[in-house]
């Protein structure tokens, strides 16, 4: 076996009620005055009082610009209120956006260079402050990934920042800080887990390591995302769900994610469809074309899901993996076809070039990719 690395935020605490852990992993990493990393509505709703409320009258600001597919100005924005308030931690509160802001203003906020020189992998010279990620949606993974993607708007793509010192220092995952999410967002960040598993588990890098977490996700996601979006208070679905999304979360932060996130980042670049969204559109379209290249795989896939392989080939079972997963995604009413979303068949050479650039993502892929494979990849889907 080749030579590997594994790699998860510092501290994992989770099940129903750890919140309560918050204040004791605040003062265990010498943290006095943090600033929360929100957006607007979960300060509206009340999740975040909930979480302050458990400072015990320590100092804090709320910084709550954080929006959905979050801008290199926000990161700006959110770094320049960390120095401003003399801040030296941070506790992100929120989906993927949140968190990504806040693991990005650790490592911008310090830099004395652009925000542009620390886009890529290996660039962010030092680790910042320290990070606390609450995630309150179960699909993205940041809470315990290395990675934050950003949305650039001149360039209308989404671009990554890579780095080590990125990964949280403590991730407090908890259930019913899930119960806010709609249905809607239920769906699509459970889609956006589920397509994290898949993709770790086909990569190139995937190790035993991101299988056995992989696989497990799939069996939960499959069985409790349903659940969870017919009747959102489903403690037990909704904390399944929060396991299974952190478990895809550590496989796709070490075997990486392939070429479903890599065509989807135009989508949310140029036409802001949600990622998990965006993905669910493209996976079944981007399986079609790498079952051929791990067909024994895509049996295992198919069984995690709940399909009953026995007696069939490798190619016929590879076929009931794409199938069950397009019906789990009608299931929780994920939209189908980018022309639902008034996506121009124009756009798609213009979405292709920018999808082939995307090499950090396509290099992990099973199955190499070509512009002209990606057009009709897009094509496929429209």
């Amino acid at each position: 076996m080749s030579i590997s690395t594994f790699k998860i935020a510092n501290k994992l605490i989770t099940g129903h009620g750890a919140t309560e852990t918050l204040l004791e992993e605040i003062e265990r990493l010498g943290v006095s005055n943090p600033l929360i990393v929100t957006d607007e509505i979960l300060q509206q709703v009340g999740v975040v009082d909930q979480v302050t409320s458990l400072l015990k009258g320590k100092s804090y600001e709320v910084f709550n610009g954080v929006k959905p597919d979050p801008e290199l100005g926000i990161v700006e924005e959110c770094s320049q209120t960390f120095l401003n308030g003399g801040h030296d931690g941070l506790i992100a509160i929120g989906g993927g956006s949140a968190i990504d802001i806040a693991k990005s203003a650790s490592a911008f906020a310090p830099f004395e260079g652009e925000l542009s020189e620390l886009l890529g992998t290996d660039l962010v010279p030092a680790k910042g402050a320290p990070i606390i990620t609450l995630p309150t949606t179960a699909g993205t993974g940041s809470e315990v990934t290395n990675i934050s993607i950003l949305s650039d708007t001149e360039a209308q793509l989404k671009k990554g920042m890579v780095s080590d010192h990125l990964l949280p220092d403590v991730a407090i995952i908890a259930p019913e800080m899930t119960l806010t999410m709609p249905p809607s967002v239920t769906a699509a960040s459970g889609v956006d887990a589920l397509v994290h598993a898949i993709e770790a588990y086909i990569s190139v890098h995937a190790s035993p390591i991101t299988d056995a977490l992989a696989i497990h996700a799939m069996k939960m996601i499959a069985k409790n995302l349903p659940k969870a979006y017919a009747n959102p208070d489903h403690l037990e679905a909704r904390e399944n769900m929060a396991t299974a999304s952190l478990m895809a979360g550590m496989a796709f932060g070490n075997a990486g994610v392939g070429a479903v996130h890599a065509l989807a980042y135009p989508l949310g670049g140029r036409y802001h469809i949600a990622h998990g969204v965006s993905n669910a559109l493209l996976l079944p379209y981007v399986m079609e074309w790498n079952k051929i290249a791990c067909v024994e795989r895509f049996r295992e896939i198919a069984t995690a899901l709940g399909e009953n392989t026995a007696g069939l080939s490798d190619k016929e079972a590879a076929d009931q993996a794409v199938q069950a997963m397009e019906r789990l995604c009608q299931e929780v009413n994920i939209p189908s076809g980018l022309r639902s979303f008034d996506i121009p068949e124009s756009a798609i050479t213009e979405m292709a070039e920018d999808a082939s650039k995307i090499e950090r993502l396509l290099n992990n892929n099973p199955r190499k990719l070509s512009k002209e494979q990606i057009e009709k990849i897009y094509q496929s889907a429209y």
